[in-house]
């Protein structure tokens, strides 16, 4: 049996543990979010999400279609040439 090999000390898994569990723990907040402090940090994720999404599409998508696009094409043969002499 191989021996596990750890890329990170056991002091710096426990200190990453318990920073994830902070983050994801957090404590209730005495806060207010009005309606449109809401409004705007929903429609800016939304928005994030949208331009994530279409810069995928833009880079991915579009030069794949190109590429099945040409590749679809039958290939014309080419066409004689004739030299008229004058």
């Amino acid at each position: 049996m191989r021996p596990q090999v750890h890329f990170l000390s056991k002091k710096t898994r426990h200190a990453a543990a318990i920073a994830v569990a902070a983050i994801f723990l957090p404590a209730v907040a005495q806060a207010y979010v009005g309606p449109g402090a809401g409004l705007t940090a929903i429609g800016t994720m939304i928005a994030l999400f949208a331009g994530i999404v279409l810069a995928i599409i833009g880079f991915v998508w579009y030069p794949l279609k190109r590429m099945m696009k040409n590749r679809s094409k039958p290939a014309e043969p080419a066409k004689p040439t004739v030299e008229r002499s004058k």
